[in-house]
């Protein structure tokens, strides 16, 4: 009987352990309010693509949208978060910028963070202090510029979030001339080229120009618009500038990048070939748009 016992007692573990080990790993989804005009940044467009694209993946990931536009005004959802997912306007605007002590403190519980074009961009102070804690970089004015232009990503480092991706090419707003952590410790840069001089004719503004950026580029020094970022603390994130476009999330090689920057940072080993998905067709990229002018 006592035999039995243990016997029945173990094999309630084993099979609690099993169960656990297959948990899957949560990925939330924060969407901003509409900001441009109609297929410019379509937050909550480009969020459900890809959700859908991971949840339909096969791999052990569970991609949750937060229902209201803004931070999640039931807070619950971002318990037990492998990783968070925010597509939103920047700067002052961002949905974060309220809510920076309570985030941080999901950070340094090893939450992952994806920051996917604006989103990227903060204030100076305690927010950009913030971002470079989280995800190593971000986009900071009178310094990072936001023209529209088409790099060639032609090298990719040795690391998972470049599994499987194939050099590729899409003209969409890629900020650059990021503010990065002191010598890119932890940084890895993905997507990098070296912007052509049109991207310094605008005047010098916030967003259009000044003299570090225009040295940088004039220099031959190649812009970094997505990276990876382990923290030193435990945790990682990852910035990517594009997606300005709605339409860019057509590309294989592109959506590529961002799904396969989302495992990482959920900790979920990227496959090797990458993230496996289906391009949306015409009629899918225009479903589920913000209403706009």
């Amino acid at each position: 009987m006592k035999f039995k016992f243990c016997f029945v007692l173990l094999l309630a573990v084993s099979l609690s352990g099993s169960a656990y080990a297959q948990e899957k790993a949560k990925i939330v989804f924060i969407s901003g309010s509409a900001s441009h005009g109609r297929m410019k940044h379509e937050h909550r467009a480009g969020n459900m693509i890809l959700a859908s694209a991971l949840n339909s993946s096969g791999l052990d990931v569970e991609a949750v949208l937060v229902p209201n536009a803004g931070y999640p005004q039931d807070k619950s959802i971002l318990e037990e978060a492998a990783t968070i997912v925010i597509f939103c306007t920047g700067h002052r605007g961002h949905v974060v910028k309220p809510h920076l002590d309570e985030f941080d403190a999901l950070m340094k519980k090893g939450t992952g963070v994806v920051m996917i074009h604006w989103a990227t961009e903060a204030e100076k102070g305690e927010p950009g202090a913030k971002f470079l804690e989280w995800m190593g970089g971000f986009c900071d004015l009178d310094w990072s510029v936001n023209p529209h232009w088409t790099p060639q990503f032609e090298d990719f480092p040795n690391h998972p979030v470049s599994n499987g991706v194939q050099p590729f090419s899409v003209n969409d707003e890629w900020y650059f001339h990021m503010r990065f952590v002191d010598d890119m410790k932890g940084v890895t840069p993905i997507l990098s080229d070296l912007p052509p001089p049109e991207t310094l004719k605008r005047p010098d503004g916030p967003r259009s120009g000044n003299f570090a950026v225009r040295k940088a580029v004039m220099s031959g020094e190649k812009q970094h618009v997505a990276w990876a970022y382990q923290r030193p603390g435990g945790g990682r994130g990852f910035g990517f500038t594009g997606a300005h476009n709605h339409k860019s999330w057509q590309n294989d090689e592109f959506r590529k990048v961002m799904l396969n920057a989302i495992l990482w940072t959920a900790n979920v080993d990227v496959p090797k070939h990458g993230c496996p998905s289906v391009s949306p067709s015409d009629t899918q990229i225009e479903e589920n748009l913000d209403g706009k002018k």
